[in-house]
C-alpha cells in the first residue's frame, strides 16, 4: 500500500514538473511570436507610409502605377515570407510544449 502511494506521489511531481517546463516552454516561444508579430506590422506600416508619401508626389500616371505595382509586389514577397516565418514559430511553439510530456504515459503503465 505504502508502495503505491509513493508511486502516485511520484507521478504526480512527474506531472507537475512537465507541465512547469510546457509552461516555460510556451511563455517563450510566444514571446518570441508577439515580437515577431509586432515587428511585421511596425514594417508593413512604415512600407506603407513611405509609398503613400511617393504617390503624393507623383506627376504622372505611368508614375503611380508603377509605384503601385512595387509595392504591392513587395507586400505579396513580404506576407509570404512572414507566413512562411510564423508558420515555423508555430510549430516550434506546439512541439517545444509538448516535449516535457513525451514518454509520461509510458512511465505510468
Amino acid at each position: 500500500m505504502l508502495q503505491s502511494f509513493s508511486h502516485i506521489q511520484k507521478f504526480g511531481q512527474d506531472n507537475l514538473d512537465a507541465t512547469m517546463k510546457a509552461l516555460g516552454a510556451f511563455s517563450s516561444n510566444s514571446q518570441v511570436i508577439a515580437s515577431e508579430t509586432a515587428d511585421f506590422a511596425r514594417k508593413s506600416f512604415e512600407q506603407t507610409s513611405a509609398t503613400v508619401e511617393k504617390l503624393m508626389g507623383v506627376q504622372t500616371l505611368d508614375k503611380a502605377v508603377e509605384i503601385q505595382t512595387a509595392f504591392v509586389k513587395g507586400a505579396y514577397d513580404s506576407f509570404v515570407s512572414q507566413t512562411t516565418k510564423m508558420g515555423s514559430l508555430y510549430s516550434n511553439l506546439a512541439s517545444e510544449t509538448m516535449k516535457p510530456f513525451e514518454g509520461l504515459l509510458s512511465k505510468a503503465a
